[in-house]
């Protein structure tokens, strides 16, 4: 029998995920992934926070990347006046892309099960010129190992 790096991990739903904060636009870079280049391992579980610091919806979409990864749960969170993350809501199964709109964050819980190299990372919403926030830079790598 083949044991994967997945399964040779153990228990993933018992892992202590680590966490990976990606920033989709910012004041200083409005149309970009802050980092663009985003490394994994796999069998590992991460928390995606994918923040939106910027002043318009961005997208995180990546084709290749959903189907390289098994996903645990997205968790909608809203941050209270007491300085805390409240969870307003778990997504469970296939997840494609996440919207995340300005001032928002979203935790994307999940566990890399393919190595490669993925270059599809971009976010799709059009604007008044008819391209895409792509078009204008907004994309990125992810490599898993």
């Amino acid at each position: 029998m083949v044991i994967g790096r997945a399964q040779a991990a153990g228990d993933l739903s018992r892992q202590a995920a680590t966490e990976m904060v990606v920033d989709l636009g910012t004041p200083e870079m409005p149309l970009g992934f802050s980092p663009s280049k985003l490394r994994f391992e796999a069998g590992r579980l991460y928390k995606l926070v994918l923040r939106n610091r910027g002043t318009e919806a961005h997208y995180f979409t990546s084709d290749n990347f959903a189907a390289s990864v098994w996903t645990r749960k997205v968790q909608l969170t809203q941050r209270g006046a007491d300085g805390r993350d409240a969870v307003l809501a778990e997504i469970k199964g296939a997840i494609r892309e996440i919207e995340v709109y300005p001032g928002h964050s979203a935790e994307w819980w999940l566990v890399p099960v393919q190595a490669g190299r993925i270059t599809d990372l971009r976010c799709g919403i059009r604007m008044a010129d008819g391209k895409t926030h792509a078009d204008h830079g907004m994309q990125g790598e992810i490599v898993i190992e």
